[in-house]
């Protein structure tokens, strides 16, 4: 597989290698191994979930608070979805920048968000799924929302008529907002892992 690091420091991009013959096709969806190496820092895997959505279906921007964090590990495994990762980290050279992602199904490209990023997508065709492999199980009351229309963030979500949207995103603030209500994480506390040091392997 391919790892590549987006403009977001601790974003990646992985594109498998494909074996394709008559049949169809075969690839490795996740190795914690490669990931490990492209990242610099060790991936638990402690639980996975999917989410199903409508086409024009928006779910995000969401985070979770540190402690406990989470990095979670994307992918596409029905139809076809528009993927946006925002640096939520206070401080980052990069902090209210965003990247982007076409992710569909049958190509296996998958992104790793790194703990303190908010994390959203637009479902482009009906019954699209995505895929989380998390590096934390859920811990209720630490999930946080930041509203993914918010005008300074911009994002760019191409979408011709509104999408559909939780109350809970609906009403969520706006990136300035949760700045100021010191919601967010900062830069100085993440940067070790976010950069290429590793840790330790465990044994």
């Amino acid at each position: 597989m391919k790892i590549s690091e987006l403009a977001i420091p601790g974003v990646f991009q992985v594109v498998p290698d494909q074996l394709t013959d008559a049949r169809g096709c075969f690839y490795e969806g996740f190795r914690v191994d490669a990931l490990r190496d492209a990242t610099g820092h060790h991936f638990p895997v402690a639980q996975i979930n999917y989410s199903v959505s409508k086409r024009n279906t928006l779910r995000g921007i969401h985070g979770v608070l540190i402690p406990p964090g989470q990095a979670k590990y994307v992918t596409c495994v029905r139809g076809a979805l528009l993927d946006v990762v925002v640096d939520l980290r206070v401080g980052s050279p990069t902090f209210g920048q965003h990247v982007q992602t076409l992710l569909e199904a049958g190509t296996g490209t998958a992104v790793h968000v790194p703990e303190g990023l908010g994390h959203g997508f637009l479902a482009l065709s009906d019954d699209s799924c995505i895929c989380y492999v998390l590096s934390s199980t859920y811990v209720p009351g630490t999930q946080f929302e930041i509203d993914p229309l918010d005008p300074e963030l911009a994002l760019p979500w191409g979408f011709t008529e509104r999408p559909l949207l939780s109350d809970k995103d609906a009403g969520a603030p706006t990136l300035r907002q949760a700045l100021d209500s010191g919601l967010l994480p900062n830069w100085a506390d993440l940067a070790p892992r976010d950069q290429s040091q590793p840790e330790e392997s465990q044994t």
